[in-house]
């Protein structure tokens, strides 16, 4: 059982890390709830059913616990100081990128995820888990337990509100040269 659990934190939890990481209105907390999600996989593994993918059911686990923190979080949390993501961005940045792409990719990242971060909750989940996690509208609809034509509505709105959010934050003058294109 170790073995496997090692399998599963190696194939999974950099893209649920990234998935909580754009979910959480505070990025800070995305260790901390991705650590969460898997613990919760470890002590439920048993209770796993096999109505769903493991990918999916993983992902369900990560959409309640992103929720409830974000709920946590405007409930209790009083201000505090944000934890850099400097080395988060290190794991993640292609060596072979100048510093001026890395710098570059980084703003438009920061600016796209500033952008998320404006969308209605729901909205963005599925955009989050289509355009920037791969995955598929059975896996979102059956991750987020809701029917297939409402993964595609919620997408297709998000969309239009994140591009509205961009449109907005470029009239203000915060965008230079960033682009959003979903597939």
């Amino acid at each position: 059982m170790p073995g496997a659990f090692e399998e599963l934190l190696a194939a999974y939890q950099g893209p649920i890390y990234g998935f909580v990481y754009r979910l959480l209105d505070d990025p800070s907390e995305a260790p901390d709830v991705t650590q969460e999600i898997f613990l919760k996989v470890f002590r439920k593994v048993d209770g796993f059913r096999g109505d769903c993918t493991l990918k999916t059911w993983i992902y369900r686990i990560a959409v309640h616990e992103a929720s409830n923190r974000r709920r946590w979080f405007s409930r209790w949390r009083k201000q505090e100081l944000s934890v850099d993501h400097d080395e988060t961005w290190n794991l993640l940045r292609d060596p072979s990128d100048t510093p001026f792409e890395s710098l570059r990719r980084r703003e438009q990242s920061d600016l796209i995820d500033q952008a998320l971060r404006g969308v209605d909750e729901r909205l963005r989940t599925a955009v989050v888990m289509r355009d920037l996690q791969g995955l598929s509208y059975n896996e979102i609809a059956d991750a987020l337990e809701i029917s297939l034509g409402t993964v595609k509505s919620r997408i297709l709105r998000g969309r239009e509100a994140l591009k509205s959010r961009l449109s907005s934050m470029a009239a203000e003058g915060a965008l230079s040269g960033v682009s959003y294109q979903a597939e």
